[in-house]
C-alpha cells in the first residue's frame, strides 16, 4: 500500500488520466445505451464527454483553463438540450481542484458556476413537469449543495496549504536568523580571545625579551643581576603559560577543568603588581590611585586591567630609552577613570589609527573593543610635548 500511495504522489496526472478514461468509458457505456433515440443532442454529447474527460485528465497541470473549458461544455449542453449525465461528475472535480490550487479568479467563478448551475439545470430541463415551484426549490438546493460543498473543502485546504507554508517560511526565517546570531557570537567570542592572546603574549613575550637582553648584557659583569633577571623571566612565562592555559579553556568543550589548571580573571587590584612587574624591566612607572576604591563590575576589571597593560607594553615598544610612564586611577561616582601617559618618542600616528595601512595597532583596536563592549570612551593620541597619552572612562553600570 505504501508503494502503490507513493506512486500515486509521484504520478498525479497519470492518476488524473486513468480516472479521466474511466469517466469517458461510462459517458460511452450511457450514450450507447440510448443508441436507439439517437438526434443531434446525441451527436453533441460525443465531444462534451470527451470535453468533461479532459477536464479530468488535466485538472491539475492547467486548472483554470480546464475550468473555462467545463463552462463551455455546460454552455453547450444547455444549448443543445444534452442532458447532463455521469460525465458532469468532472465538474463538480474542477471546481474542487480550481478552489485549491487555482488563482483567485478562477476560484471565485467556480463559485458563481457552483451556485448558478443547478438553477440553471432546473430551467432547462425540469425534473417532474408539471410540479410545484417547491418541488423545484428543493431539487435545486439538494443539487447545489454538492459543489458548495466541493469549493468549500477546496478552499479550505487551500488556506490550510497557506498557512502551513507560511510556518515553513517562517521556520526558515527563524533558522538562517539563528544560524546569523550563532555566527555573530563565534565572531565576537574570537574577537574576544584574540585580545586576550594579544594581551597576554604582546606583554608577558616584551617582559621577557628586555630582561633576555639585560641578563646577556650583564651576564659577565653582574651575575647577581642576570640571575635575577632569569627569575623574572621565569616567573613572567609562568604566569604567561596560567593565562594561556584559561584563554583555551574556553574553547575545550565536555572536559571537566583541572584542580589549578586556571587562574582567576585579571582585576583592579593586580594593576599595582603589573607596575610592579613593568618595572622590573627597566620601566619607570609612577602608580597613583584617587579616589575611594570601591567593587567594579568584572568587566569593567577586566578592560582596566588590560588597558593599563597594553598602554605600558606600548609605552616599552615605542617609548625609546629613558623614557617613563605614569598610570593614574581615578574613582569617580559613575565611573573609573585610566589615565597613562610616558614621555617617550611615542609610537608612528599609523600605528594606533585604523590599524595602520600595514596592519599594525592591534593592540589600540583591541583597547577601543574593550572599552566600547562596556560602554566607556577612550581618548588616545601623542602627548603635547612628547609622548604618548591614553585616557579612559569606564562606566560602573552596563550599557543600555
Amino acid at each position: 500500500m505504501q508503494r502503490l500511495y507513493d506512486f500515486i504522489r509521484r504520478h498525479p496526472t497519470g492518476v488524473d488520466v486513468f480516472w479521466a478514461v474511466f469517466l469517458l468509458g461510462l459517458s460511452g457505456m450511457s450514450m450507447v445505451s440510448g443508441m436507439y433515440d439517437a438526434g443531434r443532442e446525441e451527436i453533441v454529447a460525443v465531444p462534451v464527454a470527451l470535453g468533461l474527460s479532459t477536464v479530468v485528465a488535466l485538472r491539475r497541470r492547467a486548472p483554470e483553463r480546464m475550468l473555462l473549458l467545463a463552462i463551455l461544455v455546460g454552455v453547450l449542453q444547455l444549448v443543445f438540450d444534452v442532458r447532463p449525465g455521469v460525465g458532469n461528475f468532472a465538474m463538480l472535480v474542477i471546481t474542487y481542484t480550481v478552489a485549491t490550487v487555482g488563482e483567485r479568479w478562477a476560484s471565485r467563478l467556480a463559485l458563481v458556476c457552483s451556485l448558478s448551475a443547478a438553477a440553471l439545470s432546473q430551467l432547462r430541463w425540469e425534473a417532474e413537469p408539471g410540479g410545484s415551484w417547491v418541488q423545484v426549490v428543493f431539487v435545486t438546493v439538494i443539487m447545489t449543495v454538492p459543489f458548495v460543498l466541493a469549493w468549500v473543502l477546496g478552499d479550505s485546504l487551500r488556506t490550510r496549504r497557506a498557512y502551513f507554508d507560511q510556518l515553513e517560511e517562517r521556520a526558515a526565517r527563524l533558522e538562517r536568523e539563528r544560524e546569523a546570531q550563532s555566527k555573530v557570537a563565534v565572531a565576537a567570542e574570537r574577537a574576544r580571545i584574540a585580545r586576550e592572546l594579544h594581551d597576554v603574549v604582546a606583554h608577558n613575550v616584551s617582559v621577557m625579551v628586555v630582561q633576555a637582553d639585560g641578563a646577556a648584557y650583564v651576564m659577565d659583569a653582574a651575575p647577581d643581576q642576570a640571575k635575577q633577571a632569569l627569575e623574572t623571566i621565569s616567573s613572567t612565562g609562568r604566569q604567561a603559560l596560567a593565562e594561556m592555559r584559561r584563554l583555551l579553556g574556553v574553547l575545550r568543550t565536555g572536559d571537566a577543568p583541572e584542580s589549578g589548571e586556571y587562574v582567576p580573571q585579571p582585576d583592579v587590584e593586580q594593576i599595582e603588581d603589573l607596575v610592579a612587574q613593568v618595572r622590573q624591566t627597566g620601566l619607570v612607572v609612577d602608580f597613583k590611585v584617587e579616589g575611594t576604591p570601591r567593587p567594579l563590575p568584572s568587566g569593567v576589571e577586566l578592560t582596566a586591567y588590560r588597558v593599563v597593560q597594553e598602554a605600558l607594553t606600548n609605552t616599552r615598544k615605542h617609548g625609546g630609552p629613558d623614557a617613563g610612564a605614569s598610570v593614574r586611577l581615578v574613582y569617580f561616582d559613575d565611573g573609573l577613570g585610566l589615565l597613562i601617559e610616558d614621555d617617550g618618542r611615542g609610537a608612528a600616528h599609523e600605528l594606533y589609527e585604523d590599524g595602520g595601512a600595514d596592519g599594525a595597532g592591534h593592540g589600540m583596536i583591541g583597547m577601543r573593543e574593550r572599552i566600547g563592549m562596556v560602554g566607556g570612551t577612550l581618548d588616545a593620541g601623542p602627548r603635547p610635548g612628547g609622548g604618548f597619552r591614553i585616557s579612559a572612562l569606564l562606566p560602573l553600570k552596563p550599557p543600555g
